[in-house]
C-alpha cells in the first residue's frame, strides 16, 4: 500500500500511453514480478524491525518514564504512529504476493490505518523537532510551555490533523479488478483523475519532506548556534547528533517524494513510455520502502540515544529478559535506575543535552 497517489499495487495496473491518436495499452510485467516476489520480504522486515523497537519505545516510557514530560509525550505519540504504519503491511504484503482478498471495508480501514500513521508520523517528528528548539534555545520559556498538558492538547490535535489529511485518499481508495486481480487501489473519478493525482503526490511531498526539512533546518540551525555558546561538555554530541537526525530523515524520504513527482508529472519530464513507466514503478517500490524503514530508525534517534533511556532500556532486559533466558546469567545484574532530571538546571542555567537529544 502506497502512501502516494499513485499506490504501490497501482504501479501495475494496465495504463494507457498515446501513441499519435490511437491508445495503446502498456503492461509492465516487470513491476508485477518486482511487487509479487520481493515486496513481502521487504515489507516483512519493516514490520518486525519496527514493531520491536517502537513497542519497546512504548514500554520504556509508560513503565519507567511515567510520561512526565512534553518529550515524552511526543516519543510516546511518535512510536504509537510508526507501529499504526507497520501493523497493516501484511496485509499489503500478501495483497502484492497474491490479490487483495480481504474485502472493501477492510480496504478503507487499513488504508485508513496507513495514511493516519503516515501523516500523524511525520507531525510529531516536527512537533519533537520543535520540543528540542524550544528546550534549548528558549530554556527558560520552555519551563512553563512543556508541559504534560500542552503535550497532550497539541497530540489530540495533531491527531485529528492527521486524519483529516487522510480523508481524501480514504474516500477514494476501494477495490478494483485489475490484471484479473482484485487490488485495493485509489481510483479517482475520469474527469478529475489528473488533478487529485497531482494535489495529493503535492500534498504528500510537502508533509512528508518538504515542510519537516524546513522546519528541522530552522531549529536545528538556531540549536547549534546556541550550543556553541554554552559550557556543556556534550554539546560536540549534541551536534553530531543533530547532522545525523538530519541527513537520515533526508535520505530516507528524499528518494521516495523525487519518483513520486517523476512519475506523476510523467509527461512534463518526458518520461511516458513504457520502458520508464515500468523503471518507475520499481524504483517507487523501492524507495517506498527504504522511506517506511525510517520508522524502525525513528526509536534509535529520538528514543535511545538519550542515557536516560538507555538506562531504562537496560534495566528492563536486565530484570526481565536476561533472568528468563538462562540461569547461567546471574552476572546480569540490575543496578537503579537514576531519578530522571529536567531538561533545565536551575543552578548552572544550562540544558541536560542528553534528556534533549
Amino acid at each position: 500500500m502506497e502512501t502516494s497517489t499513485v499506490t504501490t499495487d497501482e504501479a501495475v495496473v494496465t495504463t494507457e500511453f498515446y501513441y499519435g491518436d490511437i491508445p495503446t495499452p502498456c503492461y509492465s510485467v516487470a513491476v508485477q514480478e518486482f511487487a509479487s516476489h520481493v515486496l513481502p520480504t521487504l515489507y516483512s522486515l519493516v514490520l518486525i524491525f519496527g514493531m520491536l523497537g517502537n513497542a519497546l519505545v512504548v514500554l520504556i516510557l509508560v513503565r519507567y518514564k511515567k510520561l512526565k514530560s512534553m518529550t515524552d509525550i511526543y516519543l510516546l505519540n511518535l512510536a504509537i504512529s510508526d507501529l499504526l504504519f507497520v501493523v497493516s503491511l501484511p496485509f499489503w504484503a500478501y495483497s502484492a504476493a497474491n490479490e487483495w482478498i480481504f474485502e472493501d471495508a477492510m480496504c478503507k480501514i487499513l488504508s485508513g490505518i496507513y495514511l493516519i500513521g503516515f501523516y500523524s508520523g511525520s507531525f510529531f517528528i516536527i512537533l519533537l523537532t520543535i520540543d528540542r528548539y524550544l528546550a534549548i534555545v528558549h530554556a527558560v520559556f520552555a519551563l512553563k510551555a512543556r508541559t504534560v498538558v500542552y503535550g497532550i492538547v497539541t497530540s489530540v490535535v495533531t491527531w485529528c490533523v492527521a486524519i483529516l489529511a487522510s480523508i481524501p485518499q480514504l474516500i477514494f481508495n476501494k477495490l478494483q479488478q485489475e490484471n484479473d486481480r482484485c487490488k485495493c487501489t485509489l481510483s479517482f473519478p475520469p474527469e478529475t483523475h489528473v488533478n487529485w493525482n497531482q494535489f495529493l503526490t503535492l500534498k504528500i511531498n510537502l508533509i512528508g519532506l518538504i515542510f519537516p526539512m524546513m522546519v528541522m533546518t530552522f531549529c536545528y540551525t538556531r540549536i547549534i548556534i546556541t550550543l556553541r555558546r554554552c559550557r556543556n561538555d556534550k554539546k560536540n554530541k549534541a551536534v553530531r547528533l543533530i547532522f545525523i537526525i538530519m541527513i537520515i530523515y533526508f535520505l530516507f524520504w528524499a528518494p521516495y517524494n523525487i519518483v513520486l513527482l517523476l512519475q506523476t508529472f510523467q509527461t512534463s519530464f518526458r518520461l511516458d513510455n513504457c520502458y520508464d513507466y515500468s523503471n518507475l514503478g520499481i524504483a517507487l517500490q523501492v524507495t517506498e520502502t527504504l522511506a517506511m524503514a525510517h520508522c524502525c530508525i525513528n526509536p534509535v534517534i529520538y528514543a535511545f540515544a538519550g542515557e536516560k533511556f538507555r538506562k531504562y532500556t537496560c534495566t528492563f532486559f536486565r530484570k526481565h529478559v536476561a533472568l528468563h533466558l538462562s540461569k547461567h546469567f546471574r552476572f546480569w545484574y540490575t543496578e537503579p535506575v537514576e531519578r530522571a532530571s529536567s531538561t533545565y538546571s536551575h543552578s548552572t542555567g544550562e540544558q541536560d543535552l542528553s534528556a534533549v537529544l
